[in-house]
């Protein structure tokens, strides 16, 4: 595949600064970091590769702007798809010699890319890799969101204490290492409170038709039903759950956290809910500063993948920073590494011994069009 070096400042229309007053002067550029993106931007997870690219662009647009770091970006497709995610990050290693790669989404594309950053001592980080074993793979692999052992544990507790389910099912998309990941983690704490999971049931990433499952579901009568998939999954699953009668509550993961989950799940998607890393909502003013440069530069409202981008981009140059300016892996892998209190639009970002992040978790209730803010959840 042909490479995209990105002209982020072409495109995207980010000009941010008020007609009639004088620009601040460019500080003088100390170091060029050039930064390898994985994203999905086609496949089925597609809509969250646009989401996180349009966070960074408009971090790297701001930073760039400032003049002190120089950011070159690369982008590669990794097509919803691992082994296109190892093809893209052998190409940006090795062809376009980026000095450290940003990706992926999904943790199954993480955890391919992973072990060839780490061989090439290239820094990876992930903005929104959820699942456990995408960090172990080594010290040059670090992620800014959190693991699905908080995500998972905090939904069965949300389920448990504030829901009152005493009875769950779970259906998995069975070829997802973030699915799975987030099955264990609920599962275990939802029996540790006392919950009972009465059926587990599986998919495939892609499947349209959960009649099957669901059948299977309906008999056992849960109060709640945990579906940790991908919104493209899990908006025809919930829709096909009503004309069945299913009075279920559904709840997932950060997965579901896209624009398409409300058009494919209709007016059946009302009323369940999903963990993720930002709310519109927040009344921090760091968010609601970028709730509305995002409004400014893409004329719609800011998602989290969006969020998360933006504060990858952040963290990357602020260790950059921290390393005197140092393109090498080892430095600039420890830097990223010794985050520590972090101020970000997701929240405060440390980078523990393991090289994930500590920091909170919102909980969202689904509306017709869009989720709100129910609850914050603090690790």
């Amino acid at each position: 595949m042909k490479h995209l070096k990105l002209s982020l400042s072409a495109i995207a229309s980010l000009t941010l600064c008020v007609t009639g007053v004088a620009a601040p002067a460019q500080a003088a550029v100390k170091g060029t970091l050039k930064v390898g993106f994985v994203f999905p931007m086609s496949g089925g997870t597609a809509s969250f590769g646009e989401e996180t690219m349009s966070g960074v662009k408009l971090a790297v647009d701001e930073i760039n702007k400032a003049g002190e770091i120089k950011i070159e970006s690369f982008l590669q497709d990794d097509k919803s798809d691992p082994t296109d995610a190892a093809n893209a990050a052998q190409k940006l290693i090795n062809v376009d010699k980026v000095h450290v790669l940003v990706g992926s989404v999904a943790s199954s594309n993480t955890n391919a890319a992973a072990p060839i950053a780490q061989a090439a001592k290239i820094p990876l980080m992930t903005p929104a890799s959820t699942n456990v074993n995408v960090t172990k793979v080594g010290e040059y692999i670090s992620r800014i969101c959190f693991i699905d052992d908080f995500q998972g544990s905090a939904m069965a507790k949300f389920a448990f204490e504030n829901l009152k389910a005493k009875k769950a099912a779970i259906v998995v998309d069975s070829s997802s290492d973030y699915s799975k990941g987030l099955q264990a983690s609920f599962k275990e704490t939802f029996q540790k409170l006392g919950g009972e999971i009465v059926v587990e049931v599986s998919y495939l990433q892609k499947d349209q038709d959960f009649s099957s499952q669901l059948t299977k579901i309906r008999t056992r009568k849960p109060d709640v039903i945990w579906a940790p998939g991908y919104y493209s999954e899990i908006g025809n699953m919930i829709r096909q759950a009503k004309t069945m009668g299913l009075k279920a509550v559904f709840l997932g993961g950060d997965g579901w956290s896209a624009p398409e989950l409300y058009t494919l799940g209709g007016d059946a998607i009302v009323g369940h809910y999903f963990s993720d890393h930002f709310s519109h909502e927040d009344t921090d003013p760091k968010v609601q500063d970028f709730v509305k440069k995002y409004q400014l530069a893409y004329k719609k409202e800011a998602p989290g993948m969006a969020a998360l981008g933006y504060d990858a981009v952040y963290v990357l140059a602020d260790a950059f920073k921290r390393d005197g300016y140092k393109t090498t892996g080892p430095e600039l892998a420890k830097a990223i590494n010794d985050t520590k209190g972090f101020k970000g639009v997701t929240g405060t970002i440390t980078i523990d011994a393991q090289r994930n992040a500590t920091k909170p978790l919102v909980i969202l209730e689904t509306q017709k069009t869009r989720a709100t803010f129910k609850q914050r959840v603090s690790p």
